[in-house]
């Protein structure tokens, strides 16, 4: 760098210039270390932006976010380790069923997952929702429940791709989230960082995934491609439609236990569909001579012999789970209210707003808005009906659970709140006096 001022990068990058790796790992080391302020990277984001980057220079940003942190060396567990990841959407309860698939059929998962925020939890949200499962387990004991299990589903560590989190913060603010290099960048740095030998990604599009542009999918997925090929790791990538929810549970007990039909054999076509071909992709990468359409095959045995299932058991009860619940999901709650949605008219149904679903299942609690948000596990929404499914006036087509729901009281008077008549959290009745107005 010799005496290079941060500045001029930034001039450098606006005026639509490549970076070189030397610039790139000064400005990441540095910003990590606290020497470059929020408004000059914030500057740079939006540089990048508007320029996006080279494929060159998008691999050393991703490389040196990486290396920003812990590298996990998942060298102790035997066999070749594939990762999997999706972009996420509605209804998107993959991982559950795909884990379990791939484990059985001999190729080992060793995986680190993250919460969600906005619609529903992540993939540690919907496990967490198994009572007694454990997310926070020490490196020794992940790396002896995939030995012992062949799969293991943990939450990230703390200094994974550090950089990542603190240019995430800075997106969030600076209306940069969206870019389709800084969201790549993003996604592989904890996926290489993560240790394992090859990837597996799910780039969601439609109205309830992330990318809603096909487009722009397909876009995002040759440069997460690129990113993994070019770091060493053979990455492949399958696009997903997310027009409407995949299977019809949204909210996370409710996924997991749709999950659990699926393992079970059972379940809806298009989640068994995506989950099978997912895991048929996993396993033409960490077996020898296994192509893709013979994996799928290897996938659907395992769904129906129940192996993948069994093996999901074995997981949750490795990680502290009380296996009760995935022997009886009756044991996961239900909500206190629960509502029926109804067809106003006789029709069949040829589309849905996927994004509006998802929206509404986060506010009736199953999402969180901020990462210190508290998610009820039993909240959500039960489809009834698929796109292109016929409805008659008054069936239901969906079902709402919630723990909480918000009314608002009007007063029927000016005046002074002399006293108020109910305790908090006590049933009240339909009429029941709540206040004194004075």
């Amino acid at each position: 760098m010799g005496k290079e001022r941060f500045v001029d990068l930034i001039q450098k990058k606006k005026n639509g210039e490549t970076l070189t790796k030397e610039e790139i790992d000064f400005m990441i080391t540095d910003y990590v270390a606290g020497k470059i302020p929020d408004y000059q990277m914030s500057a740079m984001l939006m540089a990048i932006y508007f320029n996006g980057m080279e494929n060159e220079e998008l691999a050393a940003f991703t490389l040196a976010m990486r290396d920003s942190g812990d590298l996990v060396d998942l060298s102790p567990i035997e066999g070749i380790k594939v990762d999997k990841h999706s972009t996420g959407g509605v209804g998107d309860k993959t991982t559950l069923i795909v884990g379990p698939i791939v484990a059985a059929c001999g190729v080992p998962v060793a995986k680190m997952s993250g919460r969600g925020l906005g619609f529903t939890g992540g993939t540690l949200d919907k496990l967490e929702s198994i009572s007694g499962f454990r997310i926070d387990l020490s490196a020794e004991e992940f790396f002896e429940t995939v030995k012992k299990t062949g799969i293991s589903v943990i939450g990230q560590t703390g200094n994974l791709a550090p950089a990542d989190k603190l240019l995430y913060a800075l997106r969030d603010v600076t209306a940069t989230v969206d870019s389709i290099p800084l969201i790549a960048a993003s996604v592989m740095s904890k996926k290489l960082a993560a240790g394992s030998d090859k990837i597996v990604l799910d780039v969601t599009t439609g109205s309830g995934a992330f990318m809603k542009n096909t487009r722009y999918a397909k876009k995002l997925a040759k440069h997460m491609v690129a990113i993994g090929n070019h770091a060493g790791k053979e990455t492949v990538a399958i696009l997903t439609g997310m027009e409407e929810p995949l299977g019809f549970a949204i909210g996370n007990n409710m996924e997991v236990k749709e999950a659990i039909e699926v393992l079970k054999g059972d379940g809806p076509e298009d989640v068994k569909e995506v989950s099978v071909a997912l895991a048929g992709m996993m396993l033409s990468l960490g077996l020898e001579n296994v192509s893709h359409s013979q994996g799928k095959r290897m996938a659907k045995k395992a769904l129906s012999s129940g192996q993948a299932f069994e093996k999901f058991k074995e997981m949750v009860q490795a990680q502290g789970g009380d296996i009760r619940y995935v022997e009886h999901p009756e044991f996961f709650e239900r909500d206190a209210f629960e509502g029926e949605v109804l067809a106003a008219e006789d029709g069949f149904l040829s589309g849905m707003d996927t994004e509006k679903i998802g929206v509404a299942a986060g506010l009736l609690g199953a999402g969180r808005e901020t990462k210190d948000s508290v998610i009820d596990m039993s909240a959500g929404i039960y489809l009834e009906k698929k796109i292109g499914d016929t409805v008659k006036k008054g069936q239901v087509i969906g079902i709402v659970e919630a723990m909480k729901l918000m009314n608002e009281i009007e007063s029927e008077y000016d005046g002074i709140v002399e006293e108020i008549l109910v305790k908090n959290e006590e049933t009240v009745e339909y009429g029941q006096p709540l206040f004194r107005i004075r």
